[in-house]
Order: structure tokens, then sequence, then C-alpha cells
């Protein structure tokens, strides 16, 4: 099973949660890291995701036509810390 760490950007919908995984990848010629980040649809069944906060999420078949993760656990529920949401860049 692969689960996979990121930060929780959208609640909009209803148990879904989108969470977004950033990565470093190396130019081939450069040898220049540069972040990339992916975006994964994840099941969130009660609905508790709170956005800014950093989850686990792992694969699962597919429960609709974009969702093919579902969330582990929040921090509130494994006992970790919870940081504050971020504040948002648009105004």
């Amino acid at each position: 099973m692969r689960t996979i760490t990121g930060i929780i950007t959208g609640t909009k919908m209803q148990k879904t949660a989108i969470v977004t995984v950033h990565s470093y990848r190396t130019h081939p010629k450069y040898k220049k890291q540069y972040r990339v980040s992916s975006k994964f649809y994840a099941h969130d069944e009660e609905g508790k995701a709170v956005l800014g906060e950093t989850v686990t999420i792992y694969e699962t078949k597919p429960i609709s036509k974009l969702k093919r993760w579902s969330l582990v656990a929040t921090p509130k529920q494994s006992g970790g810390a919870v940081s504050a949401p971020r504040p948002s860049l648009k105004k």
C-alpha cells in the first residue's frame, strides 16, 4: 500500500479533500533542483479534514472518476501537533 504525506488545500466537496504533495526533481542537463506539486483527490468519509492540515493518504481502489486515495489519519486523530492554516495569498 503506497502512502503519501501532503497538505490539504481544498475541502469544499462532500467527503472529498484535495491534498497537495510537493516533491523535488533534478534537471537532467543543469542539475538544478526544482519543486513540483501534485494534487490528489482523497476520500474523507467523516468530513473532518481542515484546510492547511498535514495528512497522510493511502492508495485504494477507484472510488469515483478522480478519487483513488483515502485519508489515513489527521494529526488530531494520531495525537500529533497541528499547525494553523496558512494565510491565503489572494486578496
